[in-house]
């Protein structure tokens, strides 16, 4: 047996090997016994109990607008603390509270012990790996661009050139902690980038599209060298888009350094943009012409409310057209005029589809399958999903992973994505993943359901062998 496959019967309760061989679809059948086949169990019956019954609780509030909207006041109310008192960090009530609830169903770990255990939990139940970053983080609007660059312009009008500080603080405490983050990984695990927090410096240089500091250049090289040591790879996170072409700019330049054998550096391209088609045709001439292996994280959008509603697809159907011939595109290897045919072949391309999107999974998959099954060249592709997110994609993907039917050579990978870090720091990134279930929340109504009647089932179960 494949040993990801083997590693699917190791659940968070241990349970035994011959609970979960029921998930492959049994094609065999006894002689002379005419029975239909076993059928596959749902997606979420891989779930631990713990784990499922906290996601039905969730699930409950976020596809409720009557119940989400108070929830969101609360979670909004203690992303700014105003007393001790009022402190997830220093109430212990409160500590308690929402580590036990939000906290342990979206987040890794406070630490290095917890984040290890996570891990470890979550590979057994059969997935390849992990998305590690550190929670911290600041989403930025109009009005923080301003001030950001508020600050450069009073210095331009007082007639003190700007200089680069010989020491940045800010990039720093980035470094520390994404170097702190790496060290966690494991070998086939990724390392999630964010820009954003390592300072105003930086920011200033993304947005007058200027080379960065060479101390945030100096980290940058560090953490890709760790992330090589670890023999993990590095996702850089899009970001708005009045930072996003610099962003670019880093992103091909390291992959250009580091990406001259396989994908070590991924960039992240949002499928509502109407300039992304264009933008990653581009990156994949420069990957062509430069002979290094494009990384390509292909995600919607996360920024919808904080963008110019020009630059975004009108429609959400567009952006699913967008998300899903992009996909289609890489995985086909020909794109907008680039082919195995066309001078100098197609570009060497690594894929990461990050969607919580069962159907551009299942397509993604399928594709995958038939050039696999026609002897065809493939891209390698893998899978990943938000921890506490879409548990129902990500749980299909592993019943495809341990399916025989399933061509080894396009053996899908699925990934989950954990934050890790202090319950203070990760209040805001939590108060951000519940106004993405607040904004899907037709999707969640059908994970609700699905969540609602695995439970049901498990009761029935109890109860019939109790």
């Amino acid at each position: 047996m494949h040993p990801a496959r083997e590693s699917l019967a190791r659940t968070l309760t241990n349970q035994p090997l011959t609970l979960l061989r029921v998930n492959r679809t049994s094609q065999r059948r006894h002689v002379g016994n005419t029975s239909t086949p076993t059928p596959t169990p749902p997606p979420h019956s891989l779930l631990p109990t713990g784990m499922l019954l906290r996601s039905f609780l969730i699930a409950t509030v976020s596809s409720n607008r009557i119940l989400l909207t108070p929830s969101l006041d609360i979670l909004s109310f203690f992303t700014k603390p105003r007393s001790a008192l009022l402190s997830v960090e220093k109430n212990p009530v409160l500590h308690a509270l929402f580590k036990s609830t939000l906290y342990r169903h979206f987040c890794a770990g406070e630490d290095v012990r917890e984040v290890k255990n996570t891990i470890t939990n979550i590979k057994n139940m059969g997935f390849k790996g992990v998305i590690l970053t550190y929670a911290r983080e600041v989403v930025i609007d109009a009005s923080g661009k301003q001030e950001v660059g508020a600050g450069v312009k009073g210095v331009k009008e007082m007639g003190i050139p700007a200089q680069e500080p010989a020491f940045d603080e800010g990039i720093e405490a980035w470094r520390q902690g994404v170097l702190e983050t790496a060290s966690m990984l494991e070998e086939r695990d990724f390392l999630a980038l964010k820009f954003t927090g390592a300072g105003v410096g930086v920011m200033q240089a993304l947005m007058d599209q200027t080379p960065l500091p060479k101390q945030m250049q100096d980290a940058l090289n560090e953490v890709c060298e760790k992330a090589m040591e670890r023999k993990a790879s590095i996702l850089i996170d899009a970001e708005q888009q009045f930072v996003q072409p610099a962003i670019d700019d880093v992103a091909i330049s390291l992959m250009r350094r580091y990406n001259r054998q396989q994908a070590l550096v991924y960039n992240t391209y949002q499928a509502y943009l109407k300039s992304t088609p264009s933008t990653l045709l581009d990156h994949l001439h420069h990957a062509k012409g430069e002979y290094f292996t494009i990384g390509v994280k292909l995600v919607r959008g996360a920024y919808m409310n904080s963008e110019p509603r020009e630059l975004i697809n009108n429609t959400k159907q567009q952006t699913d057209n967008s998300y899903n011939s992009i996909a289609e595109g890489l995985l086909q290897r020909r794109y907008e005029g680039l082919g195995p045919d066309t001078p100098g072949g197609f570009p060497r391309v690594s894929l990461f589809l990050a969607t919580h999107n069962k159907q551009s999974v299942l397509h993604a998959y399928q594709v995958q399958q038939q050039r696999a099954e026609a002897g065809l060249p493939l891209t390698k592709v893998q899978y990943g999903q938000l921890l506490g997110m879409a548990d129902e994609v990500s749980c299909t993907l592993l019943q495809l992973a341990a399916d025989p039917k399933t061509n080894v050579a396009a053996f899908p990978e699925a990934y989950k994505c954990l934050s890790w870090g202090k319950l203070g720091d990760c209040i805001s990134y939590l108060f951000r993943r519940a106004v993405e279930n607040r904004d899907a929340v037709s999707r969640t109504k059908v994970e609700y359901y699905a969540l609602r009647e695995e439970v049901w089932r498990r009761f029935k179960k109890t109860i019939a062998f109790g």
